[in-house]
């Protein structure tokens, strides 16, 4: 097993793609260029807070010297002759154009190759890149918790991802309003190193079409193709159209695993959607507890809501509408991309539907009527149901007995008794309905408890549990973060030593900042 710091590096993104001819790193607009150099920020004090074990293992590579490691981590010292980038693009944010973005924190230290794939290392608040606009780009401790967790608890959940391969502590203060409330204070100044076969967005392309450089905008799609659509052939009109398809499809399957686990990105914007369908820059998220398709975690999208848990699917086909947008030059047809458009909507209708059904143990797609499906929400909405925690509940317990199922509803949901017991009748209907569709299948009940417990976490991070491990690592006890990490490596197992958080979101983080909504410095 090869030592990380020991690995050839590679240069495939710097080499291929057009850099910014300015070298000098102050803040502009950058043109004809997909990056920047940018050398990262030499911390104070470096010091390690946690590494994924569970990456190194799947990367096949180990760590030889720790105190090596987190210099390279923190951005101390270059990762060998690489030169460091910060990458250009734009983007809609809240759905209006918002010009040039670009890694405004985050600067990429490395590119390795792994089994034949092409893996770039990034650090996210390492210093101000010409993208930092009126930003000091660094980070705080909370927010690099929150993305390094995340980031490996969604990759174990099954969920497409970036990820997180270390966080560190730069032993330097950065001040934070978290709540855009005019009370900014000195927080702790820490980097997550972020690992992903590539960090293209769907922003990259826009910026380059948005300033009518159609040359730049084929570099792009070529190099991307090439590198990560090889499958798809030689770049051609036909291929961009095939590469745009892919890109949906990819986008979708990530908004549906979004659904199944009640994750909410809080801010998908078009310059946070990863051109390779994988979940992207981990800012304001949550997951849902009482069910409620209008939540946002997200406290700069309160008013209107646009990116709540209901609209993501929404949401992900506008910003497609975008991206078809940027391509069109290269392509010169409206008439497929609109197709590809139509599709994803039919398409997500029945992908959600089948994994609707996966979640209740259902089999037969065809039987299940979408007033069923309707109903659930419904009543989930109504009771105030957990989500995470009623489907598990319902994967232990579903069998035919209407007392087991509504002691369920009881223990799951965030009413008192007295006020969900309007709602017995509609959960009794519907329940009726439920072991009807079950009963038809004569599945055994063993085996439909079996599909879905693998599709139906025990455990995910709640913004409780990540705000409870922030808590004790500003206090410099890391071990709480440590548990969450292990807990979260196995999120469909029963793990009966960790029961402790397997419970609703208790009353007291109901309100408390970073354990509901947060704002995009969190």
């Amino acid at each position: 097993m090869d030592n990380i710091l020991e690995k050839p590096v590679s240069k495939q993104f710097s080499k291929e793609l057009p850099a910014d001819k300015i070298e000098e790193n102050f803040t502009r607009q950058v043109n004809e260029a997909c990056f920047s150099f940018a050398d990262t920020r030499v911390p104070t004090n470096p010091s390690l807070v946690h590494f994924s074990s569970e990456l190194l293992a799947d990367l096949n590579v180990k760590i030889n010297n720790n105190s090596e490691f987190v210099r390279v981590m923190s951005g101390a010292i270059p990762f060998k002759d690489f030169k460091s980038y910060a990458m250009c693009y734009g983007g809609h944010q809240f759905g209006h154009w918002a010009g040039q973005l670009g890694d405004g924190r985050a600067i990429n230290i490395a590119e390795f190759e792994f089994n034949k794939v092409n893996w770039q290392f990034q650090l996210k608040g390492a210093g101000p890149t010409p993208y930092s606009r009126r930003g000091d780009g660094l980070a705080v401790l909370r927010s690099s918790i929150r993305e390094y967790l995340c980031s490996e608890a969604m990759h174990h959940l099954g969920v497409p991802t970036t990820r997180a391969l270390s966080l560190v502590k730069t032993g330097d203060l950065v001040t934070r309003d978290i709540l855009y409330n005019g009370n900014p204070e000195n927080e702790q100044g820490a980097i997550v190193c972020r690992a992903s076969p590539s960090f293209i967005r769907f922003g990259s392309f826009e910026i380059f079409t948005s300033r009518k450089d159609i040359k730049n905008l084929q570099k792009l799609a070529d190099y991307t193709i090439n590198h990560h659509y090889s499958y798809l052939g030689t770049p051609s009109k036909k291929t961009y159209i095939q590469f745009f398809k892919e890109v949906a499809n990819r986008t979708r399957e990530m908004i549906i695993h979004w659904q199944r686990v009640g994750f909410v990105h809080g801010v998908m914007n078009t310059d946070n959607m990863s051109i390779l369908g994988l979940t992207i820059d981990y800012g304001p998220y949550g997951w849902l507890e009482n069910f409620d398709p209008g939540w946002t975690p997200n406290t700069t999208d309160s008013q209107y809501r646009r990116y709540r848990f209901g609209n993501q699917a929404s949401v992900a086909l506008w910003n497609l509408n975008q991206l078809a947008n940027a391509l069109y030059p290269l392509i010169e047809q409206v008439e497929p991309l609109q197709k590809i458009l139509s599709e994803f909507r039919t398409s997500y209708l029945i992908d959600y539907h089948k994994m609707m059904a996966d979640k209740l143990g259902l089999y037969q797609l065809n039987k299940i009527p979408k007033q069923f499906l309707k109903d659930l929400e419904t009543n989930l909405t109504k009771s105030e149901i957990d989500y995470t925690f009623f489907f598990r509940e319902l994967s232990d317990n579903s069998n035919q007995v209407e007392e087991d199922f509504w002691a369920i509803i009881e223990k799951t949901s965030y009413l008192n008794l007295k006020a969900l017991h309007p709602h017995k009748e509609g959960w009794t209907t519907w329940f009726s309905h439920y072991v009807n569709l079950f009963i038809k299948e004569g599945i055994d009940v063993t085996e439909r408890e079996n599909k879905m417990k693998a599709v139906n976490p025990k455990f995910v991070l709640r913004n409780y549990m990540a705000q409870l491990a922030i808590d004790d690592a500003e206090k410099g006890d890391y071990n709480l973060l440590n548990e969450l990490y292990q807990l979260l490596l196995k999120p469909y197992d029963d793990q009966p030593k960790m029961n402790k958080w397997y419970a609703k979101r208790p009353d007291w983080a109901k309100h408390k900042v970073g354990c509901s909504m947060l704002s995009c410095s969190s």
